[in-house]
Formats: structure tokens, sequence, C-alpha cells
């Protein structure tokens, strides 16, 4: 059971210090309802509603301070979406980041249980409620174990933090999961529950088919996720979800709009990041379609129309930035894309790769449907042509005039056309490339395909200099306050983690 004691355990996470500039000013949000009479709480369930937004707002964080640092400065960098447009010379990409950088994310986990455990007292258990705040929270934590490893789920006796392994999280995310979709069934009952429940859905508006879906697919990413370290539970977790229904068309996707959206607000507007090498490399050499859908042309346009920058690249600003490099091809109203149709298709031909039953489609049929759906999802012509394309690989990386990267020749010779006779490691390699290629800009499932299989192939980072070999961060260290505040509970945390705690020591799900 994950509980916490919301406000000391938000004081025990969070560091008080002043925030960066761009961070300074946190919307603060009121508990709900601190101002209405209860009559008015129960009212079109205003209170658990209420709730539930908050919830949505850290599982999907779209408000632009949220995103930066849940986000942006772990997952989009990491996974070689984009890289940093400004000077920054601690950051995670160099392995150096600063101890603000490294608490952020764990401190968005306080204040989404507390949400969590108000709608539990509002409505109990057993309800379509509670299997959407159960949802929502396999969603959230999800993204913090995969960030740090073993995490906190609940608090002792003197209000300290106790850390859970990463595998003992994911066994109790599977269980949420589980218990989610047996409470939401195709009847009268739900149909009632949808028109009620519609203004506090910032995805599905109310759609709990949907979110049917949407859980189930978070069961075939698990098992995909773990399927090295646990064939067996992955196998039939998989099936189990496939049986049950995954998402398919592009229709049920979890996307979600919020004012002006994160990626806009920190790529364009503030002009924080530009598209990363790896990914403009990978997709110029493959002259893939997309490429415009993706990226805008920078400022300063040559022979090339879309240049990337070099991971780990100290770029002076991003006045700089923004002539020699591309950005994101972004606009405030674009929702942000948290799971995909496309990913559930890759996710199935990995399974049928491994053995596994999917259902009636082969491995190629798969993974030709989850380049397909990638296309159509950004309206991108020209997908059955690419998938014939048997000789363009990587292309090489060249700078920009007067930039900052470095050149570098290209990491993969993948091509992109299925070949069924090809070694498993090539087949591998082809499924995971074009998979990663179609997760943009999701930057922490990018992120985890690297980190799960090393592919795609990425650049080094040439401006690292702190002694690790490491071409991406096996995760983000812990706090450093809480080997002062949490010292016995910290130690159990590396323990636990069956390592140091550094960005070396990898995912339980890595070995």
């Amino acid at each position: 059971m994950i509980m916490y004691c919301s406000k000391r355990l938000f004081l025990s996470l969070c560091l008080l210090v002043v925030l960066s500039s761009c961070t300074s000013e946190f919307v603060d949000i009121n508990r709900p309802g601190s101002k209405l009479s209860q009559e008015e709480l129960s009212r079109d369930n205003y209170a658990v509603g209420s709730f539930l937004i908050q919830m949505q707002g850290v599982a999907f964080p779209e408000q632009e301070n949220a995103y930066q640092t849940m986000i942006d400065f772990v997952g989009n960098y990491l996974g070689r979406y984009t890289t940093y447009s400004k000077e920054q010379p601690k950051n995670h990409t160099l392995f150096n980041a600063s101890n603000i950088w490294r608490a952020w994310p764990a401190s968005y986990a306080p204040p989404f249980v507390s949400a969590y455990n108000e709608v539990v007292n509002l409505n109990g258990k057993e309800n379509i409620t509670y299997a959407w705040a159960l949802i929502l929270r396999a969603q959230a934590f999800l993204r913090f174990t995969d960030i740090y490893g073993p995490f906190p789920l609940s608090v002792n006796a003197d209000n300290h933090v106790v850390y859970v392994s990463q595998r003992d999280i994911y066994l109790q995310l599977i269980k949420d999961l589980n218990e989610a979709t047996s409470y939401i069934s195709s009847d009268t009952q739900l149909a009632k529950e949808m028109i009620t429940f519609a203004p506090y859905d910032l995805v599905y508006k109310g759609d709990f088919n949907k979110w049917r879906k949407f859980a189930n697919s978070l069961k075939l990413r698990i098992a995909v996720r773990i399927s090295n370290v646990e064939p067996v539970m992955a196998r039939s977790l998989a099936e189990k979800a496939v049986r049950e229904g995954v998402i398919e068309g592009n229709e049920d996707n979890c996307t979600i709009r919020y004012n002006k959206a994160g990626l806009w607000t920190t790529a364009v507007s503030w002009g924080d990041s530009r598209i990363c090498a790896d990914i403009e490399s990978f997709m110029t050499g493959y002259k893939d379609p997309r490429m415009s859908k993706y990226f805008l042309q920078p400022l300063t346009q040559g022979k090339r129309k879309y240049i990337g920058c070099r991971a780990g690249a100290t770029i002076g600003s991003n006045v700089v930035a923004k002539r020699l490099y591309s950005s994101v091809n972004m606009q405030e109203t674009t929702p942000g894309i948290w799971l995909t149709a496309s990913e559930m298709a890759f996710c199935k031909a990995e399974g049928v790769l491994r053995g596994w039953n999917m259902g009636s489609g082969t491995v190629k049929d798969y993974y030709e449907q989850g380049v397909t759906l990638s296309f159509e999802q950004w309206g991108a012509d020209g997908a059955a042509t690419y998938l014939l394309d048997d000789t363009s690989t990587e292309a090489n990386y060249t700078d920009a005039l007067g930039g900052f990267g470095r050149a570098a020749v290209k990491a993969s010779t993948i091509t992109i056309k299925w070949d069924d006779v090809a070694p498993m490691a090539k087949k591998m390699e082809r499924l995971i490339t074009q998979k990663w290629i179609a997760l943009f800009p999701n930057g922490q499932e990018g992120w985890n395909e690297i980190r799960r299989t090393g592919y795609p192939r990425i650049f080094s980072v040439p401006q690292a200099t702190n002694g690790y070999t490491l071409l991406t961060p096996n995760r983000i260290p812990f706090d450093k306050n809480q080997l002062i505040n949490n010292r016995s509970n910290y130690e159990k945390a590396v323990e636990l983690l069956g390592g140091p705690d550094d960005y070396a020591t990898p995912m339980w799900w890595q070995r």
C-alpha cells in the first residue's frame, strides 16, 4: 500500500532553496474546496474530481515547471531527443547535476499521494474513481522508480520516508493495474460514471473504456520492460494485457491538452532546448518524412533543413542555439503524448520475437504496423515506401557552421526494412531503433529503451569530464539531503539499489 504523511514527507523530500529563475514562480494551488461547504464539495463530485485533476497533473505533467523538472531535465535529454541550449555546465547529461536537479522529480510524489489518499477517503474503494486513481498512480510511480530505482512508498513512526526495491514497486503497480481493470466494466453504471466525471478527465473526457485500454497498455509496457529479469512473469502479464485489450488505434492514444503545452513552453517559448544530434542523424539518414512534423528549421538555413546538437554541448546562449540548431515543432495547443498505439504495436512485435502470444500477427506485421501508426499519428505520408528501404542508415553527424557539438561518425548501420532472417541482435536493433523514433517526444520512454536494450546506438558525450564511461546515465542519484536527514533509510535505499548511489548503477530491469 502506498501511503505518505503528506506534509512532513513533502518537507523531507523537497529542498527549501531559492529556485532558479525559470522555476521560481511555481503555481500555488490551494487545497480544493477549502472555502466551500461540504454540500458544495459533494455536488457533481467536485472534491474528488479536483483531486483527480491534481493527480493527472503529476501523472501527465504538462504545466511548464513540472514538465521541465520531471521530463525535460531528465527523459528528454537523456533519451536523446533534445539537448540543452543554454550555458548549463552542471546537468544530468554530463553526470554532474546539482542536488536540486536530483531532488526535483521526487518532490512531486508527496502531493500526488496526498491527492490519491483524499480520493480514497472521499469515495472509498471498489469503484470507478478508485480504479482511475490506481491507474494514475501506476503511470506516475513508474516514472519515479525508473528515474531513481528504489523509491519511498511509506513513512515510518518517525515520519521518515522508507524506500522499497524497484522490483517490489513494479509488483505493486502490476497489482494496482489488475485491480483497476477489474472495476471498469462495460455496463449502464459505467456510462453514468462517464458523464459524471467527464469534466475532471483531462485525457479521455470520461471514457473509462479508454482508461481500461490505457491500463492494459501500461501492463504491456511493464511486461516488455521486465522481460529480461522476469521472463515468465513478463510473458503472462503481456498476454493477459493483449487479451483484455490494449490501445490499437491512434484515436485511443493517451494525450493531454494543457493551456500551453509543456514542451512548447520549455523548447519554443523559453528556448531552453534544441533537437539532439542523435535523433536528427537517424532521421536525416533515413530520409524520414516525419522530420518536418518533429522539427523546425534553425534561423540560419544552409544545405541541411534540420540540424541537431550533440548531447551535453555547452552553448553560450539560446540566441546562438536558435540561429544554429533546430527546435521541436510544437505549438501552444499541441497535446502532450504519453502512450500511443504505435508503441503498443512495437511492444507486440518484441513480444512475438520473444515467443509470446500477441495475437495473429508476425513480428514483421507488428513492426510495420508500429511504423505506419506513427506516420498516421503525425500526419506524415510515405510509410509504405519508407518500410521498403533496405539501404539507408543513420547519417554521419556534421555540426552547424560555428556550432558547439562536434562532428561524429554514425553510431549505427541498421537499415529500415524488416529482415526475418537477420540475427536476433539485428532484429532487436532494427525494432527498437524504429520504436525509439516513434516514441518521440516521450523522452522518459526513449531513455528507458536505450537503458533496457542498448538501442538505438547513440553518440558519446565528448564534454563529459568526470570519469563516467556511460553514453547516458542509468539513473539519477538520490537527493543528498536524504543522507543528512534520513540516513538509515537512505543507506537501506542504497543497499536495495545494489550499487553506489551514482549515475552508473543500473536499474533492476537492466540486469
